[in-house]
C-alpha cells in the first residue's frame, strides 16, 4: 500500500481532528441549522427575575393560546422541533412531569419552532405529548426572551413563576429530576 507524503498526513490528521472536535462540542452547530444545549441550567432569585413576554400565537390545533392565559401559575415552556434529537429524547420526561405537576398550579407549553404543523403533530402523537404547544415557524416568538433568559439551543426550557417572571432555563434535554427541581421552588414562592 503506497504511503501519504507527509504533507498530506498531517492535512488528513487536521481535518479529522476538526472533525472530531467540532462535531463533540456541546453547542457545535449542526447540519438542521440549530445549535445544541450543553445542559446549562440557570436558576435566578426573585429579586434578578425579569418579567416574561407574553408569547403566543396559535397552537397545534389552531386554537389561540398566550402565556398570560396562566395567571398564578408556574409556567414551563420548552422549545422544540420534531427533527431534533435532543427533543424526542427530553419528551417522555417532559410529560411525566407535566402530568405530576397538572393539579398543582403548573401549566406545560410548548414552543414548535422552525417546524411544519403536521410534523409537530405527528411528535406530539407519537410521544403521547398532552400539554399545547405554540406554533413558531419562523422562530421570532423565541427572540421574545432575549431580554431574560434567552432559548439559545433547541431544545430548551423555560420555568415563569407565578408572578410571570422568567425564574429559569435549561440548555439542551432535560431530564424529569432536572425539571422538578427547577419547578418545585417556585411552588412554595
Amino acid at each position: 500500500m503506497p504511503r501519504l507524503p507527509a504533507l498530506a498526513t498531517s492535512l488528513l490528521l487536521i481535518g479529522v481532528l476538526t472533525f472530531v472536535a467540532t462535531g463533540c462540542s456541546a453547542e457545535a452547530a449542526t447540519d438542521s441549522g440549530f445549535v445544541s444545549g450543553d445542559g446549562t441550567v440557570v436558576v435566578l432569585d426573585a429579586q434578578a427575575r425579569e418579567a416574561s413576554p407574553n408569547v403566543g400565537g396559535s397552537d397545534l390545533d389552531g386554537a389561540d393560546i398566550q402565556l398570560s392565559d396562566f395567571p398564578g401559575e408556574v409556567v414551563v415552556l420548552n422549545v422544540w422541533a420534531s427533527w431534533c434529537a435532543p427533543c424526542r429524547a427530553e419528551a417522555p420526561a417532559l410529560e411525566e412531569v407535566a402530568v405530576q405537576f397538572a393539579d398543582q398550579g403548573v401549566q406545560f407549553i410548548g414552543l414548535n419552532t422552525r417546524d411544519s404543523t403536521t410534523a409537530a403533530q405527528a411528535f406530539a402523537r407519537k410521544f403521547g405529548v398532552s400539554y399545547p404547544s405554540i406554533i413558531d415557524t419562523d422562530g421570532k416568538l423565541q427572540l421574545q426572551f432575549n431580554g431574560t433568559l434567552p432559548p439559545q439551543a433547541i431544545p430548551s426550557t423555560i420555568v415563569i413563576d407565578k408572578n410571570g417572571k422568567v425564574a429559569a432555563r435549561a440548555l439542551g434535554a432535560v431530564s424529569a429530576p432536572t425539571l422538578r427541581a427547577m419547578i418545585e421552588p417556585l411552588l412554595d414562592e
